[in-house]
């Protein structure tokens, strides 16, 4: 069938020839967004396609920095309307289109054109290299190794394709200590992760950077997978980065996504059953970076999935987040936190000078959490750089506030907003199939007056915790290095969610949540020279179930955090159905994987197991070679030495695929063996 031209989306500008944002601050053109329209042009193929494509792509070339004494010779302007280039990341985004646009089709542009792109992706590559970003930086390092090993291929230059395969072990290596990637759990950056793996597998001429990049694609799947949840198809559980359409569930719900890169064949088969076959309860545990102390826990209950990251990366970090079923609404519920001076609001600021991005409410807080399956605890302090304010608060929103139909404060049933919160009450929050309970810990007053109320604000439900409202000052005692501090003010709170149908209704809720014992000490305050530590430990204990958390006031450090089971530590990756480590032994259910040489530090491993489906998963990540044995219900898989790679057991069919393969594996109980 002959292809027809492709549909010119109504935004497309066609005096600049690249697509137009409408903000206040004017219209802009996204030089990004055209090299992406411009590859899916040259795909097609059609006439009318190739010669838009060209048009197309002659001003994304003229976004390109070409004056050598600029710093940032050979990046692109993020919008043709820049003079400079002010996101460094604009080559990356730029090349990752017009490098696999020139694999796949680029004998379909004319022989002009092609000269002038191989010479933009040439100047480009350059860029990268000199910038050089740090692998913490996942989205745009993977970005970084995408584009430079398929560059250097392209432009048949062996030297810079070598050091994009290099800095893909590198990546892998600093991943391989923690577990997660830096930027953890993200809806908004591991969609770009997966598509830049992706696409190693898909056009890199090096067999060990294909098997590399889809191992690594395929430890982002069982971890997404294991966060998607099954009522509400979102993305749940904290995110190091998210903006706000991903937040509030602005967007289609991300299973379509995963089940899409499933079909497509993007996220291997199997990822299929991490999606469906799990407990109806459960909880993820994730390690990410253990120098910073930063670990995620996550917990999947029928009506709703909640998590909190020990810590937040960012301002664009939701250190915690739940999702829950609203039956006949619109889209899910939402619960999350931010910490926030001068009553800031989505909408009045904008999170970053990039005038493309959507507005987004930023965290400004500093954030140490711990949670047990459906309990929280969250402790907030302020900015380190506070400035002159006239509010600090930390908030506890719920997303449309018309679609909570329950509020109770104590045994107090709230009509109208707004209402304070005294001390020592609960908090209860009924919505759709949940209750939410708060009870709000303590919030230091940092001036005349600190209210807890509950408000409504631009239709959210908001539970404001103050540190401080009043006239607009500066705060000498929180600075440090300073004269005065004293440790950083306390701003803290214990959150429980439940299914609805546990209760009658929400005050009995409540008064259970109650019940339960709080402790919290912190020791007296101290001008700090810089010596000695100043505890707050906070807990809560009802029934067989505890959790707590203790920091240092004034470097806001963790010291430990617990529930009844003891301190809890970092895993790399926990879970009833999936584990990773680097111990040399794993076990999930009757499948038992050892690997590694005795005496000798073992690369980490992961067991993905779907006993239902009789398929079974192993991942291992190591740079060096090591011996496998999986012992499964329905046989044995033994390996003399195998490097970074996959080994699946599905249904007796065995797929070996790796970088390094040492003898024949002997199989038990298979039917077939298949080395990739």
């Amino acid at each position: 069938m002959t292809p027809t031209p492709l549909p010119i989306p109504d935004d497309f500008d066609w005096q600049v020839m690249l697509f137009a944002k409408q903000t206040e601050n004017g219209t802009f053109h996204e030089s990004r967004r055209g090299a992406a329209f411009a590859e899916q042009l040259v795909a097609n193929g059609t006439q009318a396609d190739l010669e838009l494509a060209e048009k197309i792509i002659d001003v994304v070339l003229r976004c390109q920095e070409l004056d050598p004494a600029d710093a940032h010779y050979g990046n692109f302007y993020w919008m043709v309307e820049d003079s400079v280039v002010f996101d460094l990341n604009a080559v990356e985004f730029n090349l990752e289109r017009l490098i696999p646009m020139m694999i796949r089709h680029g004998h379909r542009l004319t022989p002009a054109l092609r000269e002038r792109i191989l010479k933009a992706i040439r100047l480009g590559l350059e860029e990268i290299e000199r910038l050089d970003v740090l692998v913490v930086y996942t989205n745009i390092a993977l970005l970084d190794i995408l584009n430079t090993c398929l560059g250097g291929e392209l432009l048949n230059e062996p030297r810079i394709a070598e050091r994009g395969y290099q800095k893909l072990v590198k990546w892998i290596a600093f991943t391989d200590q923690f577990g997660s990637p830096y930027e953890f759990n993200s809806p908004t950056y591991t969609v770009v992760d997966i598509r830049a793996l992706n696409l190693l597998w898909e056009l890199v001429r090096d067999q060990g950077t294909r098997v590399r990049a889809r191992t690594a694609a395929a430890r982002l799947g069982l971890s997404v997978g294991l966060h998607i949840h099954q009522a509400t198809g979102r993305w749940g559980g904290p995110h190091g980065r998210a903006y706000h359409p991903s937040v509030v569930c602005d967007l289609p719900p991300e299973v379509n996504l995963v089940n899409n890169w499933i079909t497509e064949g993007i996220l291997p088969r199997w990822v299929e059953d991490v999606l469906v076959h799990r407990p109806k309860f459960y909880q993820v545990e994730e390690g990410v970076y253990t120098p910073s102390q930063m670990t995620t826990t996550t917990y999947h209950s029928p009506s709703f999935v909640m998590g909190t990251a020990s810590k937040e990366l960012s301002g664009q970090s939701n250190v915690f987040i739940a999702h829950y079923v609203r039956e006949n609404a619109s889209k899910p519920g939402v619960i999350y936190t931010r910490y926030l001076t001068n009553d800031k609001w989505l909408g009045d600021f904008y999170h970053a000078t990039d005038r493309t991005k959507s507005r987004n409410l930023v965290d400004e807080g500093r954030f140490w959490g711990v949670q047990n399956e459906n309990r929280t605890i969250g402790l907030y302090a302020i900015p380190k750089n506070l400035g002159v304010i006239h509010s600090a608060k930390a908030v506890i929103i719920w997303t449309i506030r018309s679609e909570v139909d329950e509020i109770w404060v104590g045994d107090r049933k709230i009509n109208s907003l707004p209402v304070e919160v005294h001390n020592g009450e609960v908090v209860v929050a009924g919505s759709g199939k949940v209750y939410t309970a708060v009870l709000p810990i303590k919030n230091s007053n940092m001036g005349r007056y600190a209210p807890v109320r509950l408000s409504e604000i631009h239709g959210d439900l908001v539970l404001e915790m103050y540190n401080y409202l009043g006239e607009a000052k500066p705060f000498w005692e929180m600075g440090w290095p300073g004269a005065f501090y004293k440790g950083v003010p306390q701003c803290g709170f214990y959150l429980e969610i439940t299914e609805r149908s546990n209760y009658l209704s929400g005050v009995d809720f409540a008064k259970v949540v109650a019940s339960g014992m709080v402790q919290e000490v912190s020791q007296p305050p101290f001008v700090y020279s810089g010596e000695g530590e100043r505890l707050w430990s906070v807990s809560y204990n009802r029934g067989e179930k505890t959790i707590g958390i203790e920091v240092d006031l004034m470097e806001w450090r963790l010291k430990r955090r617990w529930t009844e089971c003891g301190l809890l530590g970092f895993p790399m990756f926990d879970s009833p159905v999936a584990i990773q480590s680097r111990s040399g032994k794993l076990q999930v259910g009757e499948a038992i994987l050892t690997w590694g040489y005795e005496g000798k530090e073992n690369g980490s491993a992961w067991l993905f197991a779907s006993p239902a489906t009789k398929r079974w998963v192993v991942g291992y990540d190591g740079i060096i070679p090591a011996p496998m044995c999986l012992t499964l219900p329905e046989g044995k898989i033994e390996i003399d030495s195998m490097g970074m790679g996959t080994m699946e057991w599905d249904q007796g069919d065995v797929r070996i695929e790796t970088v390094e393969l040492s003898g024949s594996p002997r199989v038990t109980g298979g039917n077939r063996v298949i080395i990739k």
